[in-house]
C-alpha cells in the first residue's frame, strides 16, 4: 500500500473554504497534509480523522507559527500568501477564527490583497495601453478578474455581517 500521495488541483481565492473542505476530508480519509506546493498538496497515510487542517492567508511570520506550535498545530507549510497547519484531533477543537469578527477580518485581510494587486493592474493596464507595444489588455483582464473576485470575497463577507447581526 503506498504512504504518499499527490493531488494536483486549482482553488481560487474565494474559495479558500473549499480547499479547506477537501485537505480535512483527505484526513478523515487517512491521508494527511505533509506539504503543498503551485496546486500541488502532497499527503501521507494517518490514521482516518487523526488530524484537522486550517488555512490561512497570512504573511509569513515566525512568532505566529511559534505560536500555532505551542497550541499544538503543526506548520505544513505555505504557498504564496497563504499558511497550512494541523492538529491532531485528540487535541481539542481546531480553528483559526474563533469568532464572526475574527472571519471577518481575515476577509478583510484577503480583501486589500486583493485590491491592491487588481489596482496596480488597472494602473499598469492603463499606462501600458496607451504605449506601441499595446499590451495594457493584459493588465486589464487581469485587474477584471482581481476585481470579481474581490466581489466574491465581499460577498462572503456581507452574509457574515447579517449573520452576526442576528446573533446580537
Amino acid at each position: 500500500m503506498e504512504n504518499r500521495m499527490t493531488i494536483r488541483k486549482w482553488y481560487w481565492v474565494w474559495d479558500f473554504e473549499k480547499e479547506e473542505n477537501l485537505l480535512n476530508e483527505m484526513a478523515m480519509n487517512g491521508w494527511v497534509l505533509e506539504s503543498v506546493g503551485f496546486c500541488t498538496y502532497h499527503f501521507i497515510r494517518c490514521e482516518p480523522g487523526e488530524y484537522n487542517v486550517r488555512t490561512e492567508m497570512h504573511p509569513y511570520d515566525e512568532a505566529y507559527v511559534q505560536f500555532m506550535q505551542d497550541t499544538g498545530a503543526e506548520y505544513v507549510g505555505r504557498m504564496m500568501m497563504w499558511i497550512y497547519f494541523r492538529k491532531k484531533t485528540a487535541d481539542g477543537k481546531f480553528d483559526l477564527f474563533s469568532d464572526i469578527d475574527s472571519r471577518i477580518s481575515h476577509l478583510d485581510k484577503i480583501g486589500r490583497v486583493l485590491s491592491a494587486i487588481g489596482g496596480a493592474n488597472l494602473l499598469i493596464g492603463l499606462v501600458n495601453s496607451f504605449s506601441p507595444a499595446r499590451f495594457g489588455w493584459i493588465n486589464l483582464v487581469c485587474a477584471t478578474f482581481l476585481m470579481y473576485a474581490l466581489g466574491r470575497i465581499h460577498g462572503k463577507k456581507e452574509a457574515l455581517e447579517k449573520e452576526r447581526l442576528l446573533r446580537e
